[in-house]
């Protein structure tokens, strides 16, 4: 590419972002600069492992572990903290800058190593779907008047998922399991697969004579029961696992040998959820009907699906021909609740020019004393940019 062409990307590029920061800080959002380089640890551990490869990290000269920020929303709750430190304190913030991510099938100019996000985040409004809806109602108005049209829209609700795992009777573990690994839909399958199976699935691998002398109940004595273990037969702790969380790992398997087989009409429940993929508003329907015909509670949250989905069209938007997907969730693993992706026919699923979504854990993990209610999207401008009528790819 020619430097002028470059030259006239970038400008391309500013352009759209000023036009797209004017729509949020007239909508009431603060226009904030987060650092470009970000304390690595803290986005590995909450960003999910589908980014954790893609993270550019290094160490400064002094040894510290650092990052160039994947994405803008950890930044801006580090942000929004710093100025509240308890985190509550109600706050809209945008931003408009690079984001970073290392591209596994090569990067072009939909998925560059070096991209520009726009985006918001809303801390600490009560009523969540209110807010989910005022969020993508933002976006889409701001993308509209940049001239883009004809999107369409994919939408999930993590919120729906939890709810129905919560009321499907099994060990407390057993869901952490189940919910932790709902972002990978291989691994979520595999899980499923093993609890169906029972104990002949658990433990494979693993030292019979250490799992079966732990004790559950007993968690001092089973830390150190894997001590003794593991200094008998001379294995030394390699890696980032401690030692009391390698018992919890062999606890959970010893539970797990004790533990009968989840019910066939259970895991039949949750793959029929997992293969809901439906116009939204025919979901909260066949939702009813799943939980009337298994026997679950899921009426709070098939309620506030309706009601976000009701105030999203009385803000003027239409969804009809709009999809939801119960299997999409997106590749963050910080969202909790409501997510969306915003496409463009002519780039397709799998480069949406928007997308976003609630994470009201996320704050609290960051260095909020509790959780925080918490939604937000991006805009990724290069893409944006690229599908507008007249503008440079």
């Amino acid at each position: 590419m020619s430097p002028a062409a470059t030259l006239a990307d970038s400008d391309a590029l500013d352009a759209e972002a000023r036009r797209l920061m004017a729509a949020f800080t007239g909508a009431g959002y603060e226009r904030i600069a987060p650092a470009v380089i970000q304390p690595a640890g803290l986005f590995l551990d909450v960003i999910g492992e589908s980014l954790r490869g893609r993270t550019y990290v290094f160490s400064d000269p002094d040894g510290e572990e650092l990052c160039l920020r994947p994405d803008l929303t950890v930044p801006t709750c580090r942000w929004h903290l710093e100025r509240h430190p308890g985190g509550r304190a109600a706050a809209r913030y945008c931003y408009s800058g690079s984001a970073f991510r290392y591209q596994p099938v090569g990067a072009d100019s939909a998925h560059p190593r070096e991209f520009h996000q726009a985006g918001i985040e809303s801390f600490g409004v009560a009523d969540r779907e209110a807010d989910d809806a005022a969020v993508l109602v933002l976006i889409l108005d701001a993308l509209r008047t940049s001239g883009l049209d004809g999107l369409q829209i994919r939408i999930g609700d993590l919120g729906l998922f939890n709810a129905l795992i919560n009321a499907i009777a099994m060990p407390e573990r057993w869901r952490r399991r189940l919910k932790n690994k709902f972002w990978r839909s291989d691994a979520f399958r595999a899980e499923l697969a093993r609890l169906k199976a029972g104990p002949a699935a658990h433990g494979q691998g693993l030292p019979s004579e250490l799992v079966l002398a732990l004790d559950p109940a007993d968690a001092e004595t089973t830390t150190a029961r894997v001590l003794d273990y593991l200094d008998r037969t001379g294995i030394e702790l390699i890696g980032t696992r401690t030692a009391e969380e390698i018992a919890e790992r062999l606890t959970a398997e010893a539970a797990d040998l004790q533990e009968p087989p989840l019910a066939p009409e259970k895991a039949a429940l949750i793959e029929r959820y997992v293969a809901i993929k439906a116009p939204v508003h025919e979901v909260a329907d066949r939702l009813t009907e799943l939980a009337h015909a298994s026997g679950v509670d899921l009426a709070a949250a098939v309620a506030a699906y309706r009601r976000r989905l009701a105030l999203i069209e009385a803000a003027g938007i239409s969804m009809r021909g709009a999809e939801f997907s119960a299997e999409f969730g997106r590749n963050l693993e910080y969202y909790t609740g409501f997510v969306f992706e915003v496409i463009a026919p002519a780039l397709g699923a799998k480069s949406p020019v928007a997308g976003g979504g609630r994470y009201d854990s996320l704050l609290a993990e960051v260095g909020a004393l509790l959780p925080v209610p918490a939604v937000g999207a991006s805009i990724h401008t290069e893409r944006m940019l690229a599908v507008l009528p007249g503008a440079r790819p």
